[in-house]
């Protein structure tokens, strides 16, 4: 469940090492509520040397060294930023069935 959170929505992280980090959703695994925003939960990973060499040239495919990737986050420690308010807010419902639509619930406006 990612509470009405989806790709491309603006969040602010609310809770862990990156608080207050304000950024753009990326991925979202909505069957264990955990979603990956750009810029926060990074880690460094120590990247070896890989790939086949090109007969000939002697170079490598893959370059080695110490990467930093972006890890998934609980969907719990996100906010959704208002798009009009520029408020982080909770999200709530309006409309029924397929005419339902996400509202901002500080200012009421459609996110």
């Amino acid at each position: 469940m990612t509470k009405g959170i989806k790709k491309d929505d603006q969040v602010m992280v609310i809770a862990g090492k990156d608080k207050g980090h304000v950024g753009r959703v990326i991925n979202v695994q909505p069957d264990k509520g955990r979603l990956m925003v750009d810029g926060a939960a990074r880690a460094k990973r120590h990247e070896r040397v890989g790939g086949k060499r090109a007969k000939g040239s002697g170079q490598q495919i893959q370059q080695g060294g110490i990467v930093d990737i972006e890890l998934f986050i609980d969907v719990s420690n996100v906010q959704l930023v208002c798009p009009s308010c520029g408020k982080p807010t909770r999200i709530g419902h309006e409309g029924e069935g397929k005419e339902r639509s996400r509202i901002c619930r500080k200012c009421g406006a459609s996110v």
